[in-house]
Formats: C-alpha cells, structure tokens, sequence
C-alpha cells in the first residue's frame, strides 16, 4: 500500500493541514488496471477534523476495491476558503499521480461528514467558479482537474438559514459573516448556504441523514436533494427514522466514547453506497479492458 502523508501549504493553511493515502499496490497476479478513489473530508463543525470520520471510512472503502484518502483540512482559525482550496488542490493532485497510483481520473469521488459534508458539496458547486480558479492558478479551461465525478454526503451541513449548524458557519467565517471579504459575493452566509448554488454542473450524489437529528436537521439533506431534482442532477436520498449526529459507519467500528454513535439500521449507508459507486461508474477497469 501507499499509505503517504503529504503536507498541504496553500494560503491560510493550518500547520497540520495533511492528504493521507491508502493506495492499493498494483500486482501482476491482480488484473486490475485502476480504481476509483474515494477522498473523504471528516466532519468536526470547521473545527476540528473528527479521527471516527476518517481513517475507518478509508477502511471500508479499501475493502471495497477502491482507493481512498482522508483529509485532514484546515479548520478555525483558518477561514473560507481554505478548506476547499486544500480540497481541490488534493483532487488535482491525485489526477496528477493517476497513472503512477492506478487512479481512474474519471472516478475520483468525495466524501464528507457534517461540515466535512459542506466542504465536500462547495467543491461539487463551486469548481467551475473564478473565484477557485484563481486562487488555485488554473486556467478557465483547466477546471476539471478538481472538479468531483461524484459526491458522497453523510448528515452534510448544507444550508445556513433556518436550520443552519449555526456553529459550523461561525467557524467558517470567523464569527464575521456581516463584513467577510474573503466571499466574491455577498452576503456570505447566502452565498454559502448550498441549496442555493446548486446547477446542472453539480456532480451526481448520494446522501443520506436521520430523522431525528437534532444538530444538523435533516432539513439540510432535503433542501439540497430538492435542489439537485429542480437541476436535472442524478441522486439517491436515504432517511433513516433514528440516528443521532455523527455515525459515521454508525456499527462500532466507528463508536464514539460515550457509544452514542451505534445505529445497526443506519449501518446499511455503507452498502447501498457501494452498489451507488458501482452502478454509477461500472466498476474496475482490468488490464485486459474487460470490466468486473
């Protein structure tokens, strides 16, 4: 395995902003050619990166037959931008080493938990902006190299209106959301409240929330699906009735210390996002050009 951790410097990074690999070797005896790669942004409220959201993820996806990569983002004091130019300077970087990692470049997928939701989705609606583009020096013609080929949302922080994650956005911005220049347009919190930016170029995605969230309602989930329908951008939405914030793979791979975090009816997510993986993207690619 590849398992790297590389440094990520981009204008406002925290010290500890990191990409870390789980790149499966390529062997002679496995006809495999490339895989699609999963990066997963864990959730943490913007700031802090939860450890429950990561590497055990990563796991579940290496099973699978995938690759994946966690990202340790930056998270307060650092602001927007940061995160998602650390984002999609990991996605281009990853097409970069395709061919060296076995990467299919055309199915780099992201995942986010809760805020790491949020960051996840910004890049799904925000990789064709300007704004992006010019921080991260790319060409308007280059913009593809971070854009996602799909998104995978988990309990996602979406909108800051009425059911806003009021602490997720307060980290986002520095609790200065009324005079925050570093957003092209204002008002920021509009401009950040998701539901909002969705269009046709928004990758297709699959979701899935609680009933009985209470940090992050659900209402965040169905604002952004609603909004994916009005675009014509393919998705799958699944509700559960219980759960409460934060699962993560919601079995005890992923317990929180006070075993909160144990949902066996939510355990199915990671399944049925396995068979949405498969049926969007049509498996591994084998050397023979044959598919499995």
């Amino acid at each position: 395995m590849i398992h790297e951790t590389i440094r990520l410097s981009m204008e406002g990074s925290m010290s500890y902003a990191r990409l870390i690999t789980y790149i499966q070797e390529d062997y002679e005896e496995i006809p495999i050619a490339d895989r699609p790669l999963v990066v997963i942004c864990p959730g943490g409220a913007y700031q802090f990166t939860s450890d429950r959201e990561g590497e055990p993820l990563a796991m579940q996806f290496l099973a699978m037959g995938y690759h994946a990569a966690v990202l340790k983002y930056s998270c307060a004091p650092a602001v927007f931008p940061t995160a998602l130019m650390e984002l999609a300077y990991s996605i281009r970087l990853i097409r970069q080493h395709a061919q060296e990692w076995h990467v299919n470049p055309n199915q780099v997928i992201v995942l986010g938990c809760s805020a790491g939701g949020h960051l996840a989705a910004s890049l799904g609606v925000f990789w064709d902006k300007a704004f992006l583009a010019e921080a991260l020096e790319v060409g308007e013609t280059d913009r593809t190299v971070y854009r996602p080929d799909g998104m995978i949302l988990c309990y996602p922080v979406i909108t800051s209106g009425e059911f806003a994650h009021r602490g997720s956005f307060d980290n986002l911005l520095g609790g200065c959301a009324e005079t925050f220049s570093a957003v092209p347009e204002a008002p920021a919190l509009e401009f950040l409240s998701l539901e909002k930016q969705v269009g046709a170029w928004t990758p297709p995605t699959f979701l899935w929330h609680t009933f009985t969230d209470t940090a992050v309602p659900v209402e965040n989930s169905l604002l952004f699906i609603s909004a994916l329908h009005r675009a014509g951008v393919s998705a799958e939405f699944h509700m559960y009735p219980r759960g409460v914030h934060g699962l993560s793979l919601a079995n005890r791979l992923s317990l929180d210390q006070a075993e909160t975090a144990l949902q066996e009816e939510c355990a199915s997510w990671i399944s049925l996002v396995h068979t949405w993986i498969e049926g969007r993207f049509q498996t591994i690619t084998l050397r023979q050009g044959e598919q499995t």
